[in-house]
């Protein structure tokens, strides 16, 4: 049921939310994966940082889909000039 919602969120660019452990999370969701446990997790940018971060799946609750918040994703590109 996750992964539907989850990738739902990621072909319609859709922010969502959702319980992390103790901590509500909203974030912009990218990609869905295996980590190297095998655990399926799920990657993407939480709002106020310009990180990429994962999330397992075992930890997530209350996860709702925000409609009609879009997104564009962030593509980092290296600096060609330092």
């Amino acid at each position: 049921m996750k992964s539907l919602l989850f990738t739902s969120a990621i072909l319609n660019r859709n922010r969502v939310k959702f319980l992390y452990g103790f901590e509500e999370v909203i974030m912009e969701p990218y990609y869905i994966g295996k980590n190297k446990n095998g655990k399926k997790v799920l990657f993407g940018k939480t709002m106020g940082s310009n990180e990429i971060k994962i999330f397992e799946y075992d930890k997530m609750l209350n996860i709702k889909i925000y409609q009609f918040e879009k997104f564009s994703p962030v593509i980092p590109i290296i600096p060609l000039f330092n």
